[in-house]
């Protein structure tokens, strides 16, 4: 009986084992990494906060008609947000380290919905430079792409290019999505309104950063995507500021760093220091309707899109360097044709501009961040903040002097000519930037 027993239970088994065999085996179910996720809220989040960098063109011949302010005093006001926008980011990108992301976001976006918010009250040109050029700058610069850059380094190993092109491109969403609107809006009604839009826009996001933006993959028990091994989550860095300061210092006695911080500028000079201030009114002064230009910088966000993705995919595979001179080359070469094609009708050869523009606008960024990751490593992101502010200082200068020569010599060319020059210059700068040895690299 037990021989049987055996035998029995011997060939159940066997019988078992055989059906299991055949059985063919159960799909994988493949579950999107939760980075995509912390991605995409990163992208709604910049696209909510680009409301802002909408206005500045849209407000100068308002406001020049209202309060009798000249285009240097409104130039003034504008150059003062870009400067804090740069000059902020580095300070942010510290404090995202101790406070964490979620909470330094929030308190930005609520800044800048406080300043714009406050705006519609205004009389004097100090309580312009006070809310738009003090409060929405330091908020803005705490939503600069020092945070994208950020959430790229801690929730990415692979396809960090392709990331950082894609949240760059949320700004020019962004504006796609509320240059057409606020012009509108400006046309229709007031420019009054237009501000009330942005801070409703600052507002409604912070709800999702509260609630989605998670800081680390850590907290969610997950690898960085593409990682090969779990990074545990590291603790709070105190002194934010000292922090920022410290890796500053450090990165000044580096020539990289002020090749990196020239070229990047220039970049700022020729697009949110010019083309976002000053083409808007230039096409006025060429007799072009308001609401038509704003619809040619709006086209210029759509090919941001494309061509700041497209910049990630090529910085995944191609020398950064190579790129970036590219890319100021042709912005140069672009920017030479731009007076010749002002006038008051859009016709094929300003459409070819435009589209032309977008698709080089901020395409530097993503190979601008893998030069900063290769040369400076862990303290890339803050490294950045700082290329960022001389990004941003270059768009300040560029907006105040771009709005004194129009007052100076009645005509906008001269700030082309001189900005098509400059980037040329930054295209030799990107060259002779010195490539890392895999030593360095490994030491650093």
């Amino acid at each position: 009986m037990e021989g049987t027993a055996g035998r029995k239970l011997y060939v159940v088994t066997q019988t078992t084992d055989t059906a299991a065999v055949r059985q063919p085996p159960k799909p994988t179910r493949v579950r999107l990494h939760r980075a995509w996720f912390v991605a995409a809220v990163t992208f709604v989040t910049i696209i909510g906060a680009a409301a802002f960098r909408s206005v500045p063109g849209l407000l100068i011949d308002p406001l020049h008609d209202e309060f009798d302010w000249s285009r240097g005093t409104i130039g003034a006001a504008v150059s003062v947000n870009l400067a804090l926008y740069g000059l902020t980011a580095p300070f942010a990108a510290a404090l995202m380290d101790r406070f964490g992301i979620r909470r330094v976001v929030a308190v930005a976006l609520t800044v800048i919905a406080a300043g714009s918010w406050l705006t519609v009250w205004m009389t004097a040109a100090w309580q312009l430079m006070l809310c738009w050029g003090l409060l929405v700058g330091l908020g803005s610069g705490s939503m600069a792409l020092a945070f994208a850059a950020t959430v790229t380094n801690r929730w990415f190993t692979a396809r960090r290019g392709l990331v950082s092109g894609i949240l760059t491109a949320a700004s020019a969403s962004g504006q796609l999505i509320f240059l057409p609107l606020l012009s509108w809006i400006i046309d229709r009604y007031d420019w009054r309104p237009a501000a009330v839009t942005v801070a409703l826009a600052a507002l409604a996001v912070v709800p999702f950063v509260w609630l989605l933006l998670h800081d680390h993959p850590a907290d969610v028990g997950q690898k960085p995507y593409g990682a090969a091994e779990f990074v545990p989550k590291p603790p709070p860095v105190p002194g934010a500021a000292r922090r920022a300061v410290t890796v500053l210092l450090s990165a000044v006695r580096t020539g990289p760093f002020w090749l990196l911080a020239g070229t990047f500028a220039i970049c700022g000079a020729s697009t949110n220091g010019l083309i976002q201030t000053h083409f808007i009114p230039a096409a006025h002064d060429a007799h072009m309707p308001v609401r038509a230009a704003a619809s040619l910088l709006a086209v210029i966000g759509v090919f941001d899109v494309v061509g700041t993705i497209a910049s990630g995919w090529f910085t995944d595979r191609f020398e950064p360097r190579r790129l970036l001179a590219v890319y100021y080359a042709l912005r140069g070469v672009s920017l030479m044709f731009l007076p010749l094609l002002l006038g008051p009708a859009v016709h094929p050869p300003m459409v070819f501009f435009i589209v032309f523009y977008g698709l080089d606008w901020v395409a530097t960024v993503p190979p601008t961040l893998a030069l900063c990751r290769e040369q400076y490593g862990e303290d890339s992101a803050i490294v950045f903040g700082w290329v960022l502010a001389s990004h941003q200082v270059g768009a300040a200068l560029v907006a105040f002097l771009g709005g004194v020569a129009r007052d100076t010599f009645g005509t906008y060319d001269v700030v082309w000519y001189a900005s098509g020059a400059l980037c040329a210059a930054a295209a030799l700068m990107a060259l002779v930037i010195r490539r890392r040895s895999v030593g360095e690299v490994a030491a650093a």
